[in-house]
């Protein structure tokens, strides 16, 4: 989009009336669609809420939802977005879009409670910057490690408390519906006999597609497996030439098969078993699916050196050993073997993703419902409040 087109927009904005931005919703891509709209389909069909959402990718899917109650607008990264958060008039703003107020988009000055989505099952003080969640007024934590790391994080540093909403994770709920409404394990036993891997790591230069994604796709397909690779969207924002090669190399490999959606599932429930490094989504999928992990013993995603402070082991590393293995990244031929191991105990396994997952995630199965009340129940405070103001 041009720079015309991004005035457009943010002048769009602004010429709302104040129940049009009364919930506004912020999304940097299209691929966290699918974070928004459950939300936004009971703020609007259930709650008579009106939603506005924002979001700087001309393909952003919520661009084409339509809604008597819902409004999408695109005001594309670059000047005009940066005026946009600087100056926005908004009651609550909600997003999944980390280190509001340490980068280049900054809290408005007119007063906004900015709502932070969590969409991972990942902890907050190791991969994520030591200050990525300050800026926020309230944030909807999955389960009570987000709870604990961030009351030790205001604790510390002499933070004012934030509202800690007990919220869980939608995503997971719907991994665990599917599972079921498709009963996974008839049509695994139907299938082809082959083991299918989805191989699924984190992004930056210490990944596996990184370091050694491609000698671990080669062993994997020499060995018979089909491997499904799932790059990082960041991934291919920031080193897309890896993947490109990667691609090129076994694109033509009858049991090699790629996919860059981040909202897609299907490819979590045609695999068997999940290679990963320091991906939170390996939470996600052996507590979801209730199918093992194996771990790349790659060196950790840090970009909190002082994360030892809280004195809190991260879930992406505490979870390592429930999940399933970990592999040196000098002994990836052992990986077959690894494999074969993992899928032999599938029942025991499953019996302990399931207490885990009772223990470790808020509201399974009524996530929506809570988070899109408490999402009114903001927006409704905060527009009393603006209006007894005058």
């Amino acid at each position: 989009m041009g720079l015309l087109n991004g005035f457009s927009a943010w002048r769009e904005y602004r010429k709302l009336p104040a129940d049009w931005r009364n919930i506004v919703i912020y999304s940097e891509s299209g691929q966290d669609w699918h974070y928004f709209e459950p939300l936004i389909t009971v703020l609007n069909e259930e709650l008579k809420h009106k939603v506005t959402y924002v979001t700087s990718d001309l393909n952003d899917p919520g661009l084409g939802h339509h809604h008597g109650l819902f409004k999408g607008i695109c005001i594309p990264e670059g000047l005009f977005l940066t005026l946009h958060f600087n100056f926005q008039k908004a009651d609550v703003v909600v997003m999944t879009m980390m280190d509001l107020d340490n980068l280049q988009l900054k809290k408005s000055i007119n007063p906004v409670h900015y709502v932070y989505l969590f969409h991972s099952l990942g902890s907050t003080h190791m991969v994520d910057h030591a200050n990525s969640y300050d800026a926020y007024d309230s944030l909807f934590c999955v389960g009570p490690h987000h709870v604990n790391e961030l009351r030790k994080r205001e604790s510390l540093q002499g933070l004012k408390p934030r509202n800690l909403f007990e919220y869980g994770h939608p995503r997971l709920e719907n991994l665990l519906v599917v599972a079921m409404s498709y009963q996974l394990s008839a049509m695994q036993a139907a299938g082809s006999g082959i083991t299918t891997v989805l191989l699924a790591p984190t992004w930056g230069e210490q990944s596996i597609f990184n370091t050694c994604g491609d000698e671990l796709t080669g062993l994997l397909l020499d060995a018979g497996l089909h491997v499904i690779v799932r790059p990082h969207h960041q991934t291919l924002k920031m080193t897309p030439e890896v993947i490109e090669s990667l691609r090129n190399k076994y694109g033509d490999h009858d049991h090699f098969e790629y996919q860059d959606q981040m909202g897609e599932s299907d490819s979590l429930f045609r695999s068997d078993v999940l290679i990963s490094d320091w991906s939170a989504m390996a939470i996600e999928y052996a507590l979801g699916l209730e199918k093992p992990v194996l771990f790349i013993d790659l060196p950790r995603r840090i970009r909190n050196p002082d994360w030892e402070l809280l004195e809190i082991e991260p879930q992406e590393a505490a979870f390592r050993e429930l999940a399933g293995d970990i592999v040196s990244p000098k002994a990836l031929d052992e990986v077959p073997q690894k494999i074969d191991r993992l899928l032999q105990d599938q029942e025991s396994f499953r019996l302990r993703m399931q207490k885990l997952r009772s223990e470790m995630v808020f509201n399974i199965g009524n996530s929506i419902q809570l988070g899109a009340a408490e999402i009114a129940r903001l927006a409704d405070e905060k527009a009393a409040e603006r209006q007894a103001k005058g």
